[in-house]
């Protein structure tokens, strides 16, 4: 059976295309593409993505609204029956604000917006998302945000290292995040959110293929499931 996924989009979205791209260049199979106002999702979906942008212009809190997004409903519920749903920057803050990952992506550090390629180190490789990487391989992905900073309290913090749910860790210094976290899995390691943005990052031509094996990764794990 194909491989069938989709990425939503809000308004304030700009990566949503990105994604959509490397789903199809990695799958073979065009992305369905999603608008934040439909109350329902697609049948027999294999995937879903919540791609980068500034939803709602980050009015209130970035992804704070669109956390309240009809569609959202739709995607939580999917979530809730396992279907995998990966949160890309913004989309980390929606997942964050949702609730289907522990806690906020607060300002950078510096108080700057921070636009440049950075190392990260694979922490946790056993997950549907990192099945495709090495654990403590240092990979190389773009990362493009103001509100990046991972926050948590020092109970949060505490479990999500217990249960192996830091996906990847920054290598340098890049937004103040604490521990340096730039990925967390939920509980079942089947939702991903990331500052960092692997779509960018999956050939060459586009300055680097290491965010390539994540989509592979998932594609290859659901399609042979």
């Amino acid at each position: 059976m194909a491989f069938r996924g989709a990425v939503i989009t809000f308004p304030g979205s700009n990566c949503d295309r990105d994604m959509a791209v490397a789903l199809e260049k990695v799958s073979g199979e065009k992305a369905l593409r999603v608008w934040h106002g439909d109350v329902d999702l697609p049948d027999r979906l294999d995937f879903i993505a919540i791609p980068g942008g500034f939803s709602y212009g980050d009015y209130l809190r970035c992804g704070a609204i669109a956390s309240r997004s009809p569609v959202m409903r739709a995607v939580i519920d999917a979530a809730g029956r396992g279907i995998p749903v990966l949160g890309v920057c913004n989309g980390f803050q929606v997942l964050t604000e949702s609730g289907l990952l522990p806690g906020a992506l607060m300002r950078n550090a510096q108080l700057t917006f921070t636009c440049r390629t950075v190392p990260l180190t694979v922490e946790n490789n056993q997950s549907l998302f990192t099945a495709g990487y090495d654990a403590g391989q240092t990979i190389a992905i773009p990362v493009a945000h103001h509100d990046g900073n991972f926050f948590a309290d020092d109970e949060t913090l505490n479990r999500i290292e217990g249960e192996g749910r830091v996906a990847f860790r920054y290598t340098d210094e890049v937004n103040g995040s604490q521990r340096s976290i730039a990925g967390v899995l939920n509980e079942t390691g089947t939702v991903l959110g990331m500052m960092p943005h692997p779509e960018r990052a999956i050939e060459p031509e586009l300055g680097g293929s290491d965010g390539r094996a994540l989509f592979e990764s998932a594609v290859r794990g659901l399609v042979t499931a």
